[in-house]
């Protein structure tokens, strides 16, 4: 899901940074403080796996790539916020460093991954969560990364240095991180699960969500 520079219009791409911006730095506001000294290494923990996992992608029709991205599992772990933020660090890193995305659009991959698949993710996470936490963990993942690939889709569909229409690309990115999701899915259900019965004490909304 990581859009390489020279596919996204420059006005796209700076629309969609002011917006990342202004998400994340309320996100920010919202968390100023609420790492306490046992959250901390969960924090490190879910960012380091996030971005070993992120490493290991494919290239789809299009021009993007599919792999796992982790902001639902960021999310249910950390709640939306600090997993947003968490997630945003990942990405950044991945393009600064390892040039693994572009740095012009820049924004709009973390926007894709660190803002809307965090977001849906956990808004569907809450929603299913009193039924059944796994089932809700595992919709999170699923829906929340194929949230992300639409968003993706239509900043790429919209620009007109990218050589497909938009209907193209949201069947493309849209079908490919459906099936994606039901992996990301998966592993988003089984990996917060095995933490939260490993450390119930650091789940995020532990006293108002009964686990199942």
């Amino acid at each position: 899901m990581h859009i390489p520079d020279g596919y996204v219009n420059l006005s796209v791409a700076v629309t969609v940074a002011v917006v990342t911006v202004v998400v994340l730095a309320v996100a920010a506001r919202r968390v100023d403080g609420d790492i306490d000294g046992e959250r901390a290494p969960l924090v490190g923990v879910v960012a380091a796996g996030i971005f070993a996992a992120q490493m290991l992608n494919w290239p789809i029709p299009g021009g993007t790539s599919a792999h796992f991205v982790g902001g639902a599992l960021a999310a249910v772990l950390l709640g939306p916020h600090l997993g947003a933020l968490a997630v945003a660090t990942v990405v950044t890193v991945q393009s600064l460093v390892f040039g693994d995305g572009g740095v012009v659009v820049l924004g709009a991959n973390v926007f894709n991954m660190a803002v809307i698949e965090v977001y849906v993710g956990y808004a569907v996470y809450r929603l299913l969560a009193p039924y059944s936490r796994f089932g809700a963990a595992f919709a999170a993942g699923w829906l929340g990364i194929t949230a992300g690939a639409v968003a993706a889709a239509l900043q790429l569909g919209v620009s007109s240095a990218f050589a497909y229409e938009t209907l193209t690309v949201l069947a493309v990115m849209g079908v490919s991180h459906l099936l994606l999701g039901l992996v990301e899915g998966a592993i988003t259900a089984v990996v917060s699960r095995s933490l939260v019965d490993a450390r119930p004490d650091l789940w995020p909304d532990r006293t108002e969500v009964s686990a199942r």
